[in-house]
């Protein structure tokens, strides 16, 4: 059924293209403080915070308004980065689109640019149908539909997060790649819900390990009996292990770590990004739960999945990495054995440090 959805949707991205072109122009934007620029960027978390550099950097070149449109799935990521002034959330209902479409309309935009890395077919004829003097995007197959595009680097070579700064040229201003990372800041209720989590369950005085088992689907689940093994591995050492999990995985949380106390859920995300700023490092097969241990420069173990495609994985930028990848679409066959190999140098470069 997916890829019946898929093959039509993509007809009538190509048919749409056809009939909208928009006209080209080498003009950089002048803007004010009462211009509006709309960002859109749908899908899902890691997708929101890796444009978040694009947007702080934006910023700090313009007092124009920022509007980032996004999904249902995202939308609350984008609510904690400080540049953005107004979101927008589209769903899926018909009526609800008429409406959200409608609200954009009046909004009258002067810029808008497409984040998506690649081809969104929604993005595009959201784009094409909106007004706007200058649109912007990377060079890619609905290029037709901005008014002027910058080259998308070498996705099997240049992070995620440097293609996205790329687009700042087009506003004329130069990427700076010295400072980028992910932008995000949680709550003050939230640093203080994690902060009390770890004062009354762990030594502030150990090193800790935060253990995420949770990720946005199944296929990177990497199995209970894995990560009981891996638990029992880290009891050699002389430090805190926090396991993280989402409300949906509290059932496996429990089956895997019989200290139930030092299990860390929540059904908030803003919650689930605070307690990045208090672990030493961060074991995880989920890129967006990377992305946040990122922000505070915490250093990461991942487990990644490269299926059926060499673009480079969205590793944590800017800061210590190292991961086991895996050719297959699930991490269900990565051993024991190989991630040990690799994460217990890592951790221990870091015990010592």
């Amino acid at each position: 059924m997916k890829k019946i959805e898929l093959f039509f949707k993509n007809l009538l991205l190509r048919i749409f293209l056809l009939f909208s072109t928009a006209k080209k122009s080498s003009d950089i934007p002048v803007l004010k403080a009462d211009d509006k620029i709309l960002l859109v960027r749908l899908n899902r978390i890691g997708d929101a915070l890796v444009t978040s550099s694009f947007i702080e950097q934006l910023r700090s070149h313009t007092e124009a308004q920022i509007h980032v449109l996004a999904d249902s799935k995202n939308y609350f990521v984008f609510k904690r980065i400080p540049a953005v002034n107004n979101i927008f959330v589209i769903r899926k209902n018909i009526e609800d689109y008429k409406t959200l479409f409608k609200m954009m309309r009046k909004e009258n935009f002067k810029v808008i640019v497409d984040l998506h890395d690649d081809v969104s077919t929604t993005t595009s004829l959201i784009i094409a149908k909106l007004y706007a003097p200058y649109k912007f995007g990377l060079e890619k197959e609905n290029a037709r539909i901005f008014t002027a595009t910058v080259p998308k680097l070498d996705s099997s070579s240049t992070h995620v997060i440097e293609r996205n700064l790329e687009l700042l040229k087009l506003f004329g201003i130069t990427p700076n790649r010295s400072t980028a990372g992910i932008q995000y800041s949680p709550e003050p209720v939230s640093l203080e819900k994690a902060e009390e989590f770890m004062q009354k369950r762990f030594d502030a005085k150990k090193f800790t390990l935060g253990v995420n088992i949770s990720a946005g689907s199944e296929a990177r689940f990497w199995g209970i009996q894995k990560y009981q093994q891996f638990i029992r591995f880290l009891e050699q050492y002389n430090i805190n292990v926090v396991l993280l999990s989402t409300t949906r995985d509290l059932n496996h949380a429990f089956r895997i770590y019989s200290e139930r106390n030092k299990i860390y859920y929540t059904p908030s995300f803003d919650e689930f990004a605070a307690i990045m700023s208090k672990i030493d490092m961060l074991f995880s097969p989920d890129t967006a739960t990377v992305h946040l241990a990122a922000i505070y420069k915490v250093p990461v173990f991942g487990i990644y999945v490269k299926y059926n495609t060499e673009d480079m994985i969205w590793y944590p930028y800017g800061c210590d990495f190292d991961c086991v990848i895996t050719k297959e679409p699930t991490v269900h066959n990565v051993s024991f054995n190989e991630v040990i190999a690799k994460f217990k140098p890592f951790l221990e470069k870091h015990l010592v440090s």
